[in-house]
């Protein structure tokens, strides 16, 4: 007797996942806000993941404000940034 193979239509895909990640993050941000997070994707889309996943966590423990607004995006994403190294290079 063989185990039984795990059914692959049990579990979510990948584009299931994505596309309720999509309709929540609608629902939580504002139109600009939107945007703006589809832009860092483009750019840095560790950075767009992160802040992502910290949104969902929010709304998922009930914690998050009505709708984000573009200004408390960029907050949470100067928030979320890593400080850059600042090089100081003297001359003699």
């Amino acid at each position: 007797m063989s185990d039984p193979a795990p059914d692959v239509n049990d579990q979510p895909n990948e584009d299931q996942i994505n596309a309720q990640k999509d309709m929540l993050l609608k629902q939580l941000l504002s139109s600009e806000a939107r945007l703006r997070l589809n832009n860092v994707k483009m750019v840095k889309p560790d950075l767009a993941n992160m802040v992502e996943n910290y949104l969902l966590g929010l709304a998922s423990q009930g914690r998050s404000p009505s709708q984000i607004t573009d200004d408390q995006l960029k907050q949470i994403l100067l928030s979320a940034q890593q400080p850059k190294k600042d090089f100081k290079i003297n001359r003699i």
